[in-house]
């Protein structure tokens, strides 16, 4: 388990900085960073901005990977304000005609459907694409699904086919490869199986170039289980045959571990039997824990009667963790884990209209 933040920060938080409080660990992220860069070798990697794209988070990353990944024509616009020169690889299954004109000189565009390549080539705008495939594979041990089964994420066989099709006599679409981004919550040993089914139908097309995604497994219940991002670097070293260039874009599985979500506690009660500790903020600030119906992992200094943790919203939604075996008082500090990824950025922050949290940066880079 993760040390708690010194006791100096925590008492200045309390005394007079404003909490909550996002506090993200920018030492602590460059050197996860260069652990999962050596462990994938020439391996590209991209980073996949929906999971967070706080600029100072981007710039720790930004000198360990070869670009980024983008699902919206405003991560592109905020990308290419931070990042000009760096590439760019934009997916989405529901792209706009604005969208697809603001990814003009896009390193890679991965296209969803038959129909948005058909837009493309009406556009009689050049780009440079993979095809995203949803193939009919066996996939165990997944939190999300995306792939293997009927979803509206890419295209089946068929529909890759009837874009090979349409590629055919021309050369303003040019075709590098195949996108497969088919699950999320995978160990590095599952995650290989997959990529071996996607490099065999991929050589069966006769191309060199595939996108694998993301989906790296994160253990919210142990946050010291990490990925294990050696085995696959080197599994995917020996995948790989000669001419072949594999891309990966993990997004939660590089960021989750710098951020925390730090807040106070207000009130502690008993309610028919049951403590509670009530803390500022909450789901609305950090939508993690009630978006995946988990308890947010949690700094224990005390161990205590099981307490169950709620925010202050005014739904019993607002959970944070339950029946948490911690001893908490009004005005305790408590750090929730894991915060760095799909926390702040997919809340609901309107909610309520309680104050925003703020925002505080551990091992900012000298340069």
């Amino acid at each position: 388990m993760p040390a708690s933040l010194p006791a100096q920060l925590k008492a200045d938080l309390l005394a007079n900085g404003p909490l909550p409080a996002y506090v993200y660990d920018l030492a602590e992220l460059r050197e996860y960073a260069a652990e999962i860069r050596d462990a994938l070798g020439d391996i590209e990697l991209y980073y996949a901005v929906k999971a967070n794209p706080d600029p100072h988070l981007l710039a720790a990353l930004a000198p360990f990977v070869d670009g980024w990944e983008v699902a919206s024509g405003g991560e592109i616009d905020h990308i290419r304000a931070l990042y000009p020169d760096m590439r760019i690889a934009m997916g989405g299954p529901g792209k706009t005609d604005a969208e697809l004109a603001t990814a003009e000189g896009i390193y890679r565009h991965h296209v969803e459907s038959p129909n948005e390549l058909r837009r493309m080539l009406a556009s009689g705008r050049p780009a440079d694409i993979l095809l995203r495939v949803n193939l009919q594979v066996h996939i165990t041990g997944a939190a999300l699904v995306m792939g293997g089964e009927p979803t509206p994420f890419g295209m089946d066989p068929g529909g890759i086919d009837e874009c090979l099709a349409m590629l055919e006599g021309q050369d303003r679409i040019r075709l590098h490869g195949i996108h497969a981004h088919l699950a999320s919550g995978l160990n590095a040993d599952a995650a290989l199986a997959l990529a071996a089914q996607v490099l065999e139908y991929v050589r069966g097309l006769g191309l060199s170039e595939v996108n694998l995604g993301g989906g790296m497994a994160v253990n919210y219940a142990d946050p010291d289980q990490r990925f294990d991002w050696k085995t696959y670097g080197a599994g995917l070293a020996e995948l790989r045959r000669p001419g072949e260039t594999l891309r990966v874009e993990p997004g939660r599985a590089v960021t989750v571990y710098c951020g925390r979500y730090v807040t106070r506690v207000i009130d502690v009660k008993r309610v028919h039997g049951e403590l509670f500790a009530v803390v500022a903020g909450g789901t609305h600030h950090i939508r993690t824990p009630a978006t995946k119906k988990h308890d947010q992992p949690l700094i224990i200094d005390k161990p205590g009667e099981p307490t169950t943790i709620v925010g202050q919203l005014c739904t019993p939604k607002d959970l944070m963790a339950a029946h948490v075996p911690v001893a908490l008082q009004p005005d305790d500090v408590v750090e929730f884990l894991m915060a760095g990824a799909y926390a702040w950025n997919i809340s609901h922050i309107e909610f309520l209209m309680h104050p925003r949290p703020a925002f505080i940066y551990l091992g900012e880079s000298p340069s």
